[in-house]
């Protein structure tokens, strides 16, 4: 077999992902066949499992190369500043590729080894120990601001999938608001400010309340 040139390997190899991004973003993940990313490459399927053996791999590099875009560079931000940075580039990027959420679990769960969770976790972690957290507590603060901001760009993601955000919170509003007083006061209370919350303001006024919690419990 005669040797591959690695520029052109990584090249090709880039395109393909590429345009398995693009099928996924149209599609989701019933979208993404080798027959489909073969027409749209116009190419054979051969081509393509020289670079990927299979559909697994391939979700697992598209996945990881839509998060290695999303994270944002170093900077020179406090600590706190740069996981609202991190939190934001990964709740865009879910935003902008619906089926990212649900593949984001999936290899955290299914596949911690391969190559996204070491990035997510690297990237929170290394702030997490600048704020002066204790090694032993590494772990349980990553991954619990890890699992918050997943879940909740997820769950956004999710609801504006099926619906329109406005449509989804108006429907979600008036039925609170047409709940038991006695049985659920708080809860119809707040109705009004669940139709009309911005999901980016919230969703950093969480990240807040975790870092504040984390730097309180292990400050000095």
């Amino acid at each position: 077999m005669p040797p591959r040139n690695r520029r052109t390997e990584a090249l090709s190899r880039e395109r393909i992902v590429e345009a398995a991004v693009e099928l996924l973003d149209a599609a989701g993940e019933a979208g993404l066949t080798f027959r489909t990313l073969t027409e749209r490459l116009a190419t054979g399927a051969g081509a393509i499992y020289w670079h990927v053996a299979n559909k697994d791999e391939l979700l697992t590099t598209a996945t990881d190369a839509v998060v290695a875009e999303a994270l944002p560079a170093a900077s020179a931000g406090s600590p706190q500043e740069e996981i609202r940075a991190v939190a934001l580039g990964l709740f865009d990027a879910i935003e902008q590729h619906p089926w990212l959420a649900t593949q984001l679990l999936m290899q955290l769960t299914r596949n911690p080894g391969g190559p996204v969770a070491p990035r997510i976790f690297e990237a929170i972690g290394r702030q997490i120990g600048a704020l002066g957290v204790p090694e032993h507590s590494w772990f349980t603060a990553t991954s619990v601001l890890v699992h918050y901001i997943l879940g909740t760009a997820g769950q956004t993601a999710t609801a504006e999938v099926s619906t329109t955000r406005e449509a989804f919170l108006d429907t979600v509003a008036r039925s609170w608001e047409n709940l038991d007083p006695e049985a659920y006061p708080f809860t119809r209370g707040v109705a009004k400010q669940m139709r009309n919350h911005d999901d980016r303001e919230q969703f950093l006024a969480g990240i807040d309340l975790v870092l504040a919690g984390v730097t309180t419990r292990h400050s000095s």
